[in-house]
């Protein structure tokens, strides 16, 4: 087994030699920033795909898919989304040796795809809400150092883009999105804060974001998601306007809620560890691995082990029967690298007596038998999540503390909750103490039990301070 980087203290280093380890990408595509989905992450990536889709199909929202191309007479309509944007966007002014009369943008992201259309579809009150989602590749040319999954020029992304009659609406929309993350970050066995941005951090042509962080060590912190309100701010340039029951015709409040594939990123970085990858049993590419381990004394138990496989796939269990000539150990180490929820030994001892070892990720052993197969294994699969969950909040809790002063934000270890008063003068000395970023203040329940909020750090006025978080964007 290679010696894997220190976690805490080389964050990065870990990270790429765990990525690397399971193979759930390959880099080496030659275009920098535009990485190969190998079988394994591609499945990983699908589980994503279906818990998001499952949690924002629950709530009304559709699926929908506009095009990659992007009219250059479109995208300039909003000239603070550009300015935005400008720096990383890809043109094609061409079509084979023909200049185009228009040149086109490679989507970095959908608002000036979508809204001339949203324009069409909105007429009456009645076409509201208009909730549609879609999960596409964008494409920003990043300038930094790209990392797998956390930094790409070629991003697979979840997007939902919301109409709505008004700002109070607009803003229920926020609080449902919020609560629809919450369901999947739990599916994901994954804590994060919800953090609404400072106003000179949101996103371009927003109203006010929210972002959704994790922290990763040494008061390091990584944005996994973020949800914007945006009030009229693109209804107006691109004309989304309906009429209400009185007649009178009005620009709708729009909202948009972003995820990409750094959410697998998020998943390895919070629940990897010396050994690899640990995947949450709701995304795993396989839930369970048969492994035959034949004995030097005789006894073939593969065709036992393939009974198992056979009925845990039709009880409705993702399940993979490691058949490989590779000798017991190797195969272990294998699958626990690629964070395999749990496994199942089968030798002729076990085919005998009609059971199987069942190991999880984390270690715990157990034995099931053959007619509790399906709910026994089940059952592990469940206490293995409630122990990667328990595991993952304890981390969590560990990875933030208060700070009273600016001079306890220098040299930060932790990412740092603090009283803020909210204005940009005062967010500006936070950001130059921690070396970081003023990330926002704190949305819903906090990483830590927290007293009220006492002076501001930076001036120590006491009236309109609120809970607010420092660290330092990955």
């Amino acid at each position: 087994m290679p010696e894997l980087p220190d976690k805490r203290e080389a964050f990065i280093d870990w990270y790429l030699a765990v990525v690397e380890l399971s193979e759930l990408t390959d880099k080496r595509y030659p275009v920098k920033g535009m990485n190969v989905w190998t079988p394994y992450g591609f499945l990983a990536r699908r589980r994503l795909d279906r818990v998001m889709e499952e949690e924002i199909e629950a709530t009304g929202s559709r699926p929908v898919e506009f095009p990659a191309l992007i009219p250059e007479t479109e995208f300039a309509k909003e000239k603070e989304h550009i300015k935005g944007f400008d720096a990383q966007v890809y043109w094609v002014t061409r079509g084979g040796t023909t200049p185009l009369d228009v040149p086109l943008v490679l989507r970095p992201t959908s608002e000036t795809a979508m809204y001339p259309i949203f324009a069409l579809w909105v007429r009456s009150h009645q076409d509201l809400p208009l909730n549609v989602y879609q999960i596409v590749n964008t494409f920003r040319y990043e300038t930094k150092t790209t990392r797998p999954f956390l930094r790409v020029r070629e991003i697979h992304f979840f997007e939902e883009h919301t109409c709505q009659l008004d700002e109070a609406r607009a803003s229920e929309r926020v609080a449902s999105n919020l609560a629809a993350f919450g369901r999947m970050a739990a599916r994901f066995q994954l804590p994060y804060l919800a953090i609404r941005r400072p106003d000179w951090d949101k996103f371009p042509g927003a109203f006010y974001s929210v972002a959704l962080d994790i922290p990763v060590g040494g008061a390091r912190t990584l944005q996994i998601g973020s949800i914007h309100h945006y009030r009229e701010n693109f209804s107006q340039p691109y004309g989304i306007r309906y009429e209400d029951p009185t007649g009178e015709s009005k620009f709708v409040h729009q909202t948009t809620f972003g995820l990409s594939e750094r959410l697998l990123g998020a998943i390895v970085a919070v629940h990897g560890d010396t050994r690899g990858v640990a995947f949450p049993v709701d995304i795993a590419p396989y839930q369970v691995v048969v492994v035959p381990v034949p004995s030097a004394k005789g006894g073939d138990p593969t065709p036992f082990a393939r009974e198992l496989g056979e009925e845990l796939r039709r009880g409705g269990v993702r399940v993979h029967l490691d058949d490989r000539a590779d000798r017991p150990g190797a195969k272990y180490y294998y699958w626990e690298s690629r964070g395999l929820p749990l496994r199942l030994e089968v030798g002729p001892r076990e085919a005998e007596a009609k059971t199987a070892s069942a190991v999880s990720r984390l270690g715990d052993r157990r034995t099931i038998s053959r007619a509790e197969l399906v709910p026994g294994v089940r059952s592990a699969l469940a206490a293995y999540d409630d122990a990667l969950g328990a595991k993952a909040r304890s981390a969590f809790a560990e990875a933030f503390s208060l700070a009273n002063t600016l001079e306890e934000l220098k040299g930060s270890t932790t990412v740092r909750l603090i009283s803020w008063c909210g204005t940009p003068e005062c967010g500006h000395r936070i950001e130059e103490a921690i070396d970081g970023a003023l990330l926002g203040t704190l949305e819903g329940a906090p990483p830590i039990p927290l007293p009220a909020p006492g002076p501001c750090v930076a001036c120590s006025r006491t009236e309109s301070t609120v809970w607010s978080a420092a660290g330092r964007p990955l």
